[in-house]
């Protein structure tokens, strides 16, 4: 017996929790660059960073919350539809699926006698899956992905807000650029590996996003810092 271990199933909460991680990374250690460059105190570094933290979370729970349940909302209304049009039309939907069935290239009669077989054992099942490409078991859970977004995002931004807290003026900065990056890598290749993709192309990806963050940030936050 093979047995093949497909990681498709993963998608919903894994893309949150890399957005979220991500975003909490990039963006805090990103904006604490920024405004350390502008010579801020330790005090000032430390209630940017905790602001950011807290604010981003709850933006990343309240956007992926929205997004997640209108996907949600616009499953429910397939399902719904589906099932209204096998009480009332049962034998056009039978010959819809068979249709699909030739299409992938069975013969008609075998199209059909296997659209009629999964019509009695379960017709709303073989339409969501064959037709509309939906688990009625595994619709989109929008509290699971705000939750997952929220709480990988406070775990990502709190890598940069430890060092900038924590650390006297000389070093704080290269050392958040230093574990940011190394978070951003080590994100990139768990990510990859959990959805076996390339490594060596998501880390890169991050990285070098990363870094470009950071140095825009940190110039104009020398540039304002200049100025007032």
């Amino acid at each position: 017996m093979h047995d093949e271990h497909h990681r498709s199933h993963r998608t919903g909460w894994m893309r949150a929790a890399v957005l979220g991680a991500n975003d909490g990374l990039l963006s805090t250690a990103s904006l604490l660059i920024g405004v350390s460059a502008g010579n801020a105190s330790r005090g000032t570094l430390m209630l940017t960073g905790v602001a950011a933290m807290a604010g981003g979370a709850l933006a990343m729970a309240s956007g992926e919350y929205s997004s997640v349940s209108s996907q949600r909302d616009a499953e429910h209304a397939d399902v719904a539809k589906e099932i209204i049009a096998l009480r009332e039309r049962p034998e056009a939907e039978l010959a819809e699926l068979a249709a699909i069935y030739r299409h992938r290239g069975l013969s008609a009669d075998l199209a059909r006698e296997v659209a009629r077989n999964l019509h009695e054992h379960d017709p709303l099942g073989a339409h969501l899956h064959d037709e509309l490409r939906l688990d009625p078991d595994a619709l989109a859970q929008p509290v699971q992905a705000a939750v997952t977004s929220a709480g990988s995002f406070a775990l990502g931004a709190l890598v940069p807000v430890l060092p900038m807290g924590l650390l006297g003026h000389n070093t704080r900065a290269a050392v958040t650029v230093l574990v940011t990056l190394l978070a951003l890598a080590l994100l990139g290749g768990l990510a990859a590996r959990m959805g076996g993709a390339s490594s060596r192309r998501a880390i890169t990806r991050l990285v070098v996003l990363g870094a470009v963050s950071m140095v825009v940030t940190s110039v104009i936050g020398n540039l304002v810092g200049a100025a007032v």
